[in-house]
């Protein structure tokens, strides 16, 4: 991990960081951690100093709607004002809050960078209405932190507590957060402004978020959310019982819903999650976080050669202008990567295709082209012959209620049903998939071949 250590050591240095602290976790290998300079307290800096995570609390705040959803408590298309009592804005859905693709204004009413007071619950509710729809709902993505912190009054309404409570019992206690805290704890770095011009570092004032805690209050460490960013990443691993958050779910937050930037497509916004597309077929999934005198970023890596299980990084540091410590995070990811690839797991035979699926693979064509039906890993697969190696499979599974008939659950066509049709010996010699037909030999759509 030298490679690793010179890599945060130089963006220390380089972005005059007063206190860095970086951890990366992965299935594979045991936590690695660094924490580089002075906390600005009595104390030393280590692994266990705390960090103010910013705008990373927007992904526990997700992750805790997405909760509510599968338990049946709120449905994404809902109306805001169907769970809060809100004087205006009432019709925005929460899958537009969640998606920043509201419209909302940025901040809650009032200058609140400035007078750095942030209302109560009741005041956040009541002053919605001086609140302005800047952009029309769905029109494109606009950042805003008063509707992250209108989610976190949903998920408290609906499950009778606090933000606050119910965070720690529904995701920070599950997967053994212990370092997390809505409260400053004891033992927190001082964060700075560093001024440009000199070597000056200025203690930034404490804030509390208050009503908007769900978008931005949170503490932490970096090994803390290097865990929280393998579990956005690979949750079946870091929560193997589903006890948080079921994988399926995980996948629909990481699906993009619009790209940040129209003309540049590399990161887009999920439910809640920013996705940041470092190569082909890799996707770094997390969020970015900034607080007076803090900046945080927390990213799990999906996809592409050599990537292990469950890999996260968290990068935090205690200066609230150090840009480069929002670009360490995915420079780790990869140089770890490039560095230490996962194993390749050996290839070994498997069991006999069953019987009804056998006559089913190899080649078939739909509207002139050819598709390859195979059975690997336990699944009926297909895909174009001359797709790219590393572009995934449609993959089907048998309903148990219907004799032949299957669903497309990943890969193109995810959702749709293959039907099979057999002839008097039980061979299949014809397929729709999608309603689209599907024969041995090439065929016009008026069946001639």
């Amino acid at each position: 991990m030298t490679s690793l250590l010179r890599l945060v050591q130089a963006a220390q240095a380089e972005g005059r960081i007063p206190a860095l602290q970086v951890a990366l976790h992965r299935a594979d290998r045991p936590l690695w951690t660094a924490a580089i300079g002075t906390s600005g307290t009595d104390r030393p800096l280590n692994d266990d100093t705390r960090f103010r995570i910013g705008s990373v609390t927007k992904t526990l705040t997700a992750v805790l709607v997405l909760q509510a959803r599968d338990d049946g408590l709120l449905d994404l298309d809902d109306p805001l004002g169907r769970h809060l009592d809100v004087p205006a804005h009432g019709e925005l859905t929460i899958r537009r809050l969640l998606s920043h693709t509201s419209g909302l204004q940025r901040e809650p009413w009032g200058d609140v960078w400035d007078t750095l007071v942030t209302p109560e619950t009741g005041a956040l509710l009541a002053e919605l209405a001086r609140a302005e729809r800047v952009l029309p709902p769905g029109r494109r993505f606009h950042y805003s932190n008063l509707g992250l912190a209108l989610l976190g009054q949903v998920v408290a309404r609906r499950r009778g507590g606090t933000w606050a409570e119910v965070l720690h019992d529904r995701v920070l206690r599950p997967l053994r957060l212990h370092a997390t805290t809505v409260d400053r704890p004891e033992r927190a770095a001082v964060g700075y402004l560093v001024d440009l011009y000199s070597d000056t570092a200025r203690p930034e004032p404490p804030f509390d978020m208050r009503a908007a805690g769900p978008a931005a209050q949170l503490w932490s460490t970096a090994a803390d959310m290097a865990r929280w960013a393998a579990f956005l990443a690979d949750p079946a691993a870091i929560d193997p019982a589903g006890r948080v958050l079921a994988p399926a779910t995980l996948d629909e937050m990481r699906w993009p819903a619009t790209p940040w930037d129209e003309t540049v497509w590399a990161r887009s916004i999920g439910l809640g999650l920013i996705l940041f597309q470092p190569g082909p077929r890799i996707v770094h999934v997390g969020h970015d976080g900034a607080m007076p005198g803090f900046l945080a970023s927390v990213y799990g890596r999906r996809g592409g050669p050599g990537t292990p299980g469950a890999m996260g990084v968290a990068v935090l540091g205690s200066s609230g202008t150090a840009d480069v410590t929002h670009e360490l995070s995915h420079t780790l990811l990869s140089a770890a990567v490039e560095s230490d690839p996962a194993e390749i797991t050996p290839w070994r035979p498997g069991p006999p295709v069953p019987e009804a699926y056998r006559s089913v693979l190899g080649p078939w064509f739909a509207e002139g082209f050819q598709h390859v039906f195979s059975w690997h890993g336990g699944t009926l697969q297909a895909r174009y012959p001359d797709a790219p190696a590393d572009r995934p499979p449609a993959i089907f599974t048998p309903l148990p209620d219907r004799a032949d008939v299957l669903r497309t659950v990943s890969g193109r066509e995810v959702g749709e049903l293959l039907r099979l049709t057999r002839d008097e010996t039980g061979t299949v010699v014809r397929m729709h998939w999608a309603t689209y037909r599907f024969t041995r030999t090439q065929e016009t759509f008026d069946g001639v071949s």
